[in-house]
């Protein structure tokens, strides 16, 4: 992973990429015990207003250093990498708060475990809310900033019945 972490890195100090950090799956593996996943999710600063017309240059770019599409990723020295532009403001403000790490040698970043949380809640699959529920499990959480995401975000009720969920 540490040469795709270089690549994208690449593609950040060449302005093709806005702010980015890991997140999905592969984030929480920063935290928790590993879950299956098979993509590195990597979300980036854009404006959304510019649709589909802000991946084509990054698209292009790769496709030009001999990368090549599978579904909706991009194999990336043998890992297949999805790029999504940060879409709401909870995953702008993930983003900018994320945590600067170096992952075997190679800088990156990667979403904070609240931010993460607060994202498995707002997109409120089962396989989310399990992931979200070791999380808590694990003690990885701060949950009293947990708690003003998901407020600040209008996750609250969503938080709510999560908590029920759990017994928390």
């Amino acid at each position: 992973m540490e040469k795709t972490l270089a690549i994208i890195n690449r593609m950040e100090a060449e302005g093709l990429l806005g702010r980015y950090a890991i997140g999905g799956a592969m984030a929480a593996i920063f935290y928790v015990e590993p879950f299956t996943t098979y993509d590195l999710d990597i979300f980036f600063a854009a404006s959304v207003s510019g649709g589909l017309a802000l991946m084509a240059p990054v698209y292009e770019y790769l496709a030009a250093a001999g990368y090549e599409a599978e579904g909706e990723a991009v194999s990336i020295e043998g890992w297949p990498v999805q790029f999504l532009p940060t879409y709401n403001p909870l995953v702008v403000e993930a983003v900018e708060q994320a945590a600067e790490i170096t992952f075997k040698g190679t800088p990156t970043r990667v979403l904070g475990a609240e931010h993460l949380v607060a994202i498995m809640l707002q997109t409120g699959r089962e396989k989310d809310y399990a992931r979200a529920a070791k999380f808590l499990e694990e003690g990885v959480v701060n949950v009293e900033r947990l708690t003003d995401i998901v407020s600040r975000h209008g996750l609250t009720d969503k938080w709510r019945e999560f908590s029920g969920r759990i017994g928390e």
